[in-house]
């Protein structure tokens, strides 16, 4: 009896491993995809800065726009965020370098020439200041942000 319940016993294992060992049944071929990303993946930490922006809690802004112009580079609304945290930040090096940047990315606007313009002003360039003022209140429809940033260059 021991010899047919070693006998038996090998014979379970031999089966065992030959069953357990095959791929019968199993798709090698299907595959997971995943899906393409269609969403702005800059979109969260665009949010963000805004709302440290809102805040004023600028350097908190900056780091969230620069994350969002480093996953998306094409995108101004970023780009100018950033150059605005940095002119809040006294980095105007760094506003300059966003700056050129964002013209680049979206060309010669009106929005963009006022927020250059309130950058010159904060540095205390006034004739600089009032050019780019003047020049981004000739392309706007609705001038009352530019003449605001003239009233302040005038008291200035």
């Amino acid at each position: 009896m021991g010899k047919l319940s070693s006998f038996g016993t090998a014979a379970i294992l031999a089966a065992l491993m030959t069953t357990g060992c095959t791929t019968q049944g199993v798709d090698k071929t299907a595959t997971t995809s995943i899906a393409p990303v269609t969403a702005d993946i800059s979109a969260a930490d665009l949010s963000a800065g805004k709302a440290q922006f809102r805040e004023a809690n600028y350097g908190l802004a900056e780091k969230h726009f620069r994350k969002a112009v480093e996953l998306r580079a094409d995108n101004s609304e970023a780009w100018m965020g950033l150059a605005a945290s940095y002119d809040q930040l006294g980095r105007f090096d760094f506003a300059d370098r966003a700056y050129d940047q964002l013209l680049k990315v979206a060309g010669r606007r009106p929005e963009i020439l006022n927020n250059m313009g309130y950058s010159q002003l904060l540095r205390g360039n006034k004739k600089k200041a009032r050019q780019l003022l003047n020049e981004a209140r000739s392309g706007m429809a609705d001038p009352a942000v530019v003449e605001a940033n003239l009233a302040l260059l005038n008291r200035a």
